[in-house]
């Protein structure tokens, strides 16, 4: 079933019992719990502050918002608020400038893809010595660690390369929640998952990221829509209420405090 341009639920017509008409209930159910939710928990793009109007702050968050939320961090900006407020250290922080949308997610994932590897370069050209920590929900997550360990592959299209490692090295911790391209058994999996998601990434893409394993935390729960192939989109938009003081505890960690 090739498709250059994928539903997050693409896997769910190869499933016992699957169906066009089921398929598409729940694509526009989950689509639509995710727009009610987010839309409703995001942060108000002009509550992001600007990075420091001269210098570089010491740590940098980069974020990758869910789809279907507007531009800005979107409700991760929840933790990277809570990681600011906490830290002893100055830090600035941005948002990826890309669609998030559901309906033509693979190039949607893409143009994400490509805007951080661009966004992250001029970043460390900028500030060279900054520590920069990358933060994911849902689509974001694919966006950021396909970022890092390449992306593409099946339905999503041809594959791209990971971003290179002099870029990569200045990235200290990553934080994902609901991830699509989750699979099983990787050392920096948390949560409570034991299935893939819709578009499990390749071994040698697994491969890659599993040099960043002691930097990234990829939260995933079971039953999942994304990223445990599962049905409840509840779980999908709830990551933050689980997790956010664990994951903020890691980055905080990361960046020594």
């Amino acid at each position: 079933m090739e498709s250059t341009n994928p539903s997050p639920f693409a896997g769910d017509t190869a499933r016992p019992g699957g169906g066009r008409h089921r398929l598409a209930a729940r694509v526009a159910i989950a689509a639509a719990g995710i727009i009610a939710f987010l839309v409703a928990g995001s942060a108000p793009a002009g509550a992001i502050p600007p990075p420091p109007g001269s210098g570089c702050a010491a740590v940098h968050v980069i974020t990758a918002r869910a789809s279907t939320e507007p531009p800005g961090e979107g409700i991760t900006g929840r933790l990277v608020t809570q990681i600011v407020n906490s830290s002893a250290q100055t830090v600035s922080r941005a948002a990826v400038s890309y669609p998030a949308t559901l309906t033509n997610y693979a190039s949607s994932s893409a143009q994400g893809v490509a805007a951080l590897k661009t966004q992250l370069t001029a970043q460390v050209q900028a500030c060279p010595n900054q520590r920069i920590v990358l933060a994911g929900y849902s689509q974001g997550g694919h966006v950021v660690l396909d970022t890092l360990g390449g992306g593409g592959g099946g339905t999503l299209g041809p594959t791209t390369p990971p971003i290179s490692s002099s870029i990569a090295s200045h990235v200290v911790a990553v934080v994902t929640f609901g991830e699509p391209r989750h699979v099983v058994g990787q050392p920096y999996n948390r949560g409570t998952s034991f299935r893939n998601g819709v578009f499990p990434r390749t071994s040698a893409q697994l491969q890659v990221l599993s040099g960043f394993a002691d930097r990234i935390r990829a939260w995933c729960d079971f039953n999942d829509t994304f990223c445990d192939s599962g049905f409840s989109t509840i779980v999908h938009l709830t990551y933050l209420d689980r997790y956010q003081n664990t994951a903020a505890s890691f980055v905080l960690g990361r960046i020594g405090g």
